[in-house]
């Protein structure tokens, strides 16, 4: 399944998405409110569980490619995650650096939004955010995400967002 926007194409991961994905997974700006940069070797895992997530038909990441210049410049899908005790899927993001303050992980975060509701029918999906990541926090509202508690998430203090099925349709025009 791909996705599209005005100026994206959402399209699933492919094994040769992996050198341009390491060099972004190896840039601390890329990585900054994570666990730390990836070597090649945990970028090359990470990208298998995705496509392994993908192959099973589970809702995944999407490669995130800029239609001006065909680039890959980051990720936008979905983790699934065990955030206290609940198991939640996650509208995770991240942007290369030169494509920041473009609007591009909210055109990005909205079209995963918009096919986990109308597609997948999920019944709803959050995003976990940093406290002190604002431009993070930034996307989950203009997603329509509401915050719904402050947690610790594999040991960082973090921000849950939320919005669900009935908020999404909602909000639809």
């Amino acid at each position: 399944m791909t996705l599209e926007t005005s100026r994206l194409i959402l399209r699933p991961f492919r094994n040769e998405d992996i050198d341009l994905l390491a060099e972004l997974m190896a840039n601390p700006d890329f990585m900054r409110f994570s666990l730390g940069v990836f070597s090649r070797e945990q970028t090359a895992s990470f990208l298998e569980k995705l496509i392994d997530w993908d192959r099973r038909s589970l809702p995944s990441q999407f490669a995130v490619i800029h239609r001006d210049d065909h680039r890959l410049i980051g990720y936008c899908g979905f983790f699934h995650q065990q955030v206290d005790g609940t198991s939640e899927i996650e509208i995770g993001y991240r942007v290369h650096r030169e494509y920041w303050n473009k609007g591009l992980a909210t055109e990005a975060a909205r079209a995963v939004r918009d096919h986990a509701f109308a597609e997948l029918k999920l019944p709803r999906v959050i995003s976990l955010i940093h406290p002190d990541n604002v431009p993070s926090r930034r996307v989950a509202e203009k997603n329509g995400m509401k915050l719904e508690k402050q947690t610790v998430f594999r040991g960082f203090p973090t921000l849950v967002f939320a919005i669900n099925r009935k908020q999404w349709t909602g909000s639809m025009p």
